[in-house]
């Protein structure tokens, strides 16, 4: 079945017993709008529902996986009034004052993302992750949710919000990583190459740029060997092992402390320097003592 589904910013096709997953806004990245990530969250709903559909893919376009939360749409913020975000905090009592933060409502605001990133953690289908590119900060909540990653030669993951403004949210670096890589890259945010990556386990393959997609696609469709039921259950058995320890109690405390992050002093500070700095001079110095994100030179 060809293209069943199609939200502006994400586009779904079933073929060959897969379904792909492809977040679609190359110009802007395909950083993370309310927009995009309903549209993955549907996605993994149709590929949930469809007898036709084995396992998922999920990639990005453009070359890309996704650049994070497009910060310059007011995708960080939970004040409730950004075009295409939703705020579903429903609770009585008068409008917050200017410039006050609402812990209740900021946490709503970004649970609301975390349960949609799990959907992919709990679809009974294998997920496979592509990652190309960059892999940014809330790109990582939502793709360390996949079951399998692969990861282009060239392409760089990391969660660079830990320098300021942000903590992970669905907390999988803590669960797919042990106790000194999980800090050596949380409390630097420095970014990590596929070669890095992919010795200390974060993702299954990394593959040239230019084969990872058919690579994935291939690996994907070799689950049509294996039940259904086989398939869910052992990956329910291994999610279990690890909500065990602890997953969603963490992913309560990553989202809490994600919000006081972006309302400290100093984040409030920051923020405001991309209106006389310009957001990416800010960036830079944000990234020039790690010689990464937006330090790199230009088009590397």
């Amino acid at each position: 079945m060809d293209d069943p589904w199609t939200n502006e910013d994400v586009t779904y096709t079933e073929r060959d017993d897969i379904a792909v997953i492809t977040l679609d806004r190359p110009d802007k990245k395909n950083t993370l709008t309310d927009r995009v990530i309903q549209g993955v969250a549907d996605g993994i709903d149709a590929a949930t529902k469809s007898p036709d559909v084995v396992a998922v893919v999920i990639r990005g376009s453009g070359g890309t996986l996704t650049a994070g939360y497009d910060l310059t749409a007011g995708a960080g913020s939970s004040s409730g009034d950004e075009p295409g975000w939703s705020t579903p905090y429903g609770a009585r009592g008068p409008a917050p004052r200017a410039g006050a933060w609402d812990p209740v409502r900021d946490y709503q605001f970004m649970h609301n993302n975390v349960r949609r990133f799990m959907k992919i953690w709990e679809c009974p289908k294998p997920v496979l992750g592509e990652i190309t590119g960059w892999a940014i900060g809330g790109a990582t909540d939502m793709i360390l949710c996949a079951d399998l990653l692969y990861m282009a030669s060239d392409a760089h993951i990391g969660y660079a919000p830990s320098r300021i403004y942000g903590t992970p949210t669905t907390m999988m670096w803590v669960h797919r990583l042990g106790l000194e890589h999980a800090k050596q890259f949380l409390l630097t945010g420095r970014a990590i190459d596929a070669e890095t990556a992919h010795r200390i386990g974060l993702v299954s393959h990394v593959c040239e740029p230019d084969e990872i997609a058919d690579v994935v696609d291939a690996e994907a469709r070799r689950f049509r060997h294996i039940p259904a039921n086989q398939l869910a259950l052992n990956k329910m058995l291994i999610n279990q092992a690890y909500e065990n320890m602890g997953l969603r109690t963490s992913q309560l405390l990553g989202t809490i402390f994600d919000g006081i992050t972006r309302h400290t002093e100093e984040a409030y500070r920051w923020v405001e320097s991309f209106e006389e700095k310009g957001f990416r001079e800010v960036i830079r110095e944000r990234d020039d003592p790690w010689g990464d994100y937006g330090s790199r030179p230009a088009g590397s």
